[in-house]
């Protein structure tokens, strides 16, 4: 059951009904912002809903929260003075390419200048993509610096060590024909499925099919750019790329059994040397832990790895992944390139990654990737090389000369120590 915006009214949502048209109808692919509509995800003014869900991903829930507790006032409106990018971005051609872009809104940025008329009427339009400046400061780069591999020049890398960035906060907005469309499947059935999964927590997912767009209660992604933005989008200028998907034990903590940390922070040293060079640099940092299976399930393989009988093995090392969860991996990189797309990139020349997952998806969707970096094999931790063997084995990695699968109960054996 769902509260009409009448006072002590029930609507009943189990089964379609006759819905009112959304005020702001949306017009998926369209150039024009004002043609194309609003995002309209309101909790509170139901007649301006033209999403399914709400603004926030999983911060939604911790909302919810304060307004139970009391700490936050139900009807509160974001002041969104002063809150646009430091710096433009956009439009680009891809923004009105309905197949380029189907898991985020290509205006979200601009939604306070856009529809500032709105908004000021009072339509809760918020935005779902936020850009600011900032500087990163990375101990395991400050050797690099004072040892002039990475040069402090002053604006990209300062004397003090920290490097200046663009960072850019993107919340997923699916359009659900076009997601339909990625996986293969009809709309009807992604809706079913989507509803069922999440325990029937949204119902207008199967009673309001004249809603297209959901806002999913899942992490966004980060962006970070090196350089100008805007050679992002010039293939004359040399482009240096790493999408990196969540690792929280390596990343923040750094835990010894997988490479991820050494992996980003050598994109990220890779990425700013591009902009000191005359490029930019990108890290894409998506918001999918565990492979998307969670920290939860990733942590309970680590113990069936650990504890298999004859050890932690490369042979096994996604088996065991796949009796847990039930499947390898559920990131499903279909999406992944929609930030690119976004970004207006049409050419990698340096992809700091060798998965072959992440670089069939962004070739995939029409952009180039000129050449493959691996990680050097110095930055892999000992307690990560059973990982490492795997996804060559796998295809997750496949630098030229990746062992067989029959090579790799051989090599573990003796440490991997020529890998």
């Amino acid at each position: 059951m769902t509260k009409s915006n009448q006072p002590g009214h029930i609507r009943l949502t189990s089964h379609p009904g006759a819905s009112p048209a959304p005020r702001f109808p949306l017009s998926w692919g369209a150039a024009d912002p004002r043609e194309r509509g609003p995002v309209v995800g309101s909790v509170t003014r139901p007649a301006d809903r033209n999403a399914i869900g709400t603004h926030g991903g999983s911060y939604a829930l911790y909302r919810a929260l304060a307004v139970a507790a009391g700490a936050l006032d139900p009807i509160q409106r974001p002041d969104l003075t002063n809150t646009t990018p430091p710096i433009a971005l956009g439009p680009h051609p891809q923004w009105a390419d309905p197949n380029r872009i189907v898991s985020l809104d290509p205006f979200g940025h601009e939604v306070q200048r856009l529809f500032a008329g709105e908004i000021a009427e009072g339509v809760d339009i918020r935005p779902t993509i936020a850009v600011t400046k900032a500087r990163l400061t990375l101990p395991e780069l400050q050797p690099e610096i004072a040892k002039g591999r990475l040069k402090a020049d002053g604006d990209i890398v300062r004397a003090q060590g920290d490097i200046a960035v663009t960072k850019i906060a993107v919340d997923p907005v699916w359009w659900l024909p076009g997601i339909a469309a990625r996986f293969e499947t009809s709309e009807e059935n992604l809706r079913r499925v989507l509803f069922e999964q999440t325990g029937g927590i949204y119902p207008e997912l199967v009673t309001r099919p004249d809603l297209e767009v959901f806002l999913p209660p899942i992490g966004g992604q980060t962006c970070y750019v090196f350089g100008d933005p805007a050679h992002l989008s010039n293939p004359a200028k040399r482009l240096s790329c790493r999408v990196h998907d969540e690792c929280n034990g390596s990343d923040v903590f750094g835990s010894d059994i997988c490479t991820c940390r050494p992996y980003l922070i050598h994109g990220i040293e890779e990425c700013a040397r591009a902009a000191q060079e005359g490029g930019v640099g990108l890290i894409v940092y998506n918001r999918k832990e565990g492979r998307a299976l969670g920290e939860v399930t990733k942590f309970l393989v680590y113990n069936a790895r650990k504890r298999q009988e004859g050890g932690d093995r490369a042979a096994t090392y996604f088996e065991r992944t796949e009796c847990v969860a039930g499947v390898q991996d559920a990131r499903f990189q279909q999406l992944m390139p929609d930030v690119l797309h976004w970004l207006g990139i049409t050419r990698i020349d340096r992809f700091v990654s060798m998965s072959d997952m992440k670089y069939d998806a962004v070739t995939g969707s029409g952009i180039e990737i000129v050449e493959r970096v691996p990680i050097p094999d110095d930055l892999i931790p000992a307690d990560a090389r059973v990982e490492m063997e795997a996804k060559k084995a796998a295809g997750y990695y496949a630098p030229d000369g990746a062992p067989s699968a029959a090579d790799l109960d051989r090599t573990v054996g003796r440490g991997l120590d020529h890998y």
